[in-house]
């Protein structure tokens, strides 16, 4: 045991060398390798974009006030003035809008008794008025027509073409006594048909140039161009809806 120990000692001491040699040689080498790579160029550092700034620097921004906006002007609902508008929409229907005071309101309530509006019924009274005036109002002919005190306008079907109408605005009461607090214009409904005038004779524009050519002394051709032209509806050959004459 003791021949064995020198030689035991002897190969673990090989051993630890042979190691470290290794170890020494491959650190060398990767030095080597490290030495010999190119090396990077050295670049500044950019100066950061924004400053640093802190809390205390900072200035809170006053909110900006909104301007007030100005209200927009309505037109008023009423204008304390008596007033009742009637007018012709076609030949079948009427419109009438109106407006009654608080001034007039008090009159009847003065005339009639502090309860006679509440107790009296607000009607429309039709007149057909055509060829005739208000002077013998008792023998006209109307119609009336129910309505609200919340209303101050209506449509009227008359249904009567080329006919004079105008109405009246008042208080009903229930033994059939009408007051009238308003009245309304007079209007007519237009026709709906053709006219019945079928014999108009129209002045020739030949006829009308040699007129005005004698009348002022002017010959220029520029006068016919000018009457033919402010008379271009009346085609030549023409003389009335009721008179044609061909020429063919």
């Amino acid at each position: 045991m003791t021949v064995f120990l020198p030689w035991f000692f002897g190969f673990l001491i090989i051993f630890l060398f042979t190691v470290a040699f290794l170890i020494l040689k491959k650190r060398k080498v990767i030095f080597t390798l490290r030495s010999s790579l190119p090396k990077a160029p050295l670049t500044k550092l950019d100066l950061p974009l924004f400053k640093e700034e802190y809390a205390s620097d900072l200035t809170v921004p006053s909110p900006v006030r909104p301007q007030p906006q100005k209200p927009e002007e309505e037109l008023p609902g009423k204008y304390n003035i008596d007033r009742l508008v009637l007018m012709a929409r076609d030949p079948y229907w009427l419109y009438t809008y109106w407006e009654i005071s608080a001034a007039i309101q008090e009159e009847f309530k003065t005339n009639y008794g502090p309860f006679a509006w509440g107790q009296s019924q607000p009607v429309l009274r039709i007149y057909d008025v055509t060829g005739t005036n208000f002077e013998k109002k008792s023998l006209l002919e109307y119609t009336d027509i129910p309505i609200s005190d919340q209303v101050d306008d209506w449509y009227i079907q008359v249904g009567q073409p080329d006919r004079s109408f105008c109405i009246e605005v008042g208080r009903k009461f229930q033994n059939g006594h009408f007051v009238t607090l308003l009245r309304s214009n007079v209007v007519s409904t237009p026709r709906a048909s053709l006219s019945e005038q079928v014999d108009e004779e129209w002045m020739w524009i030949e006829d009308l140039y040699h007129t005005i050519r004698h009348q002022y002394g002017v010959s220029s051709p520029l006068i016919e161009e000018e009457i033919a032209g402010r008379m271009g509806i009346v085609p030549l050959g023409i003389s009335s809806p009721g008179f044609y004459v061909s020429h063919t």
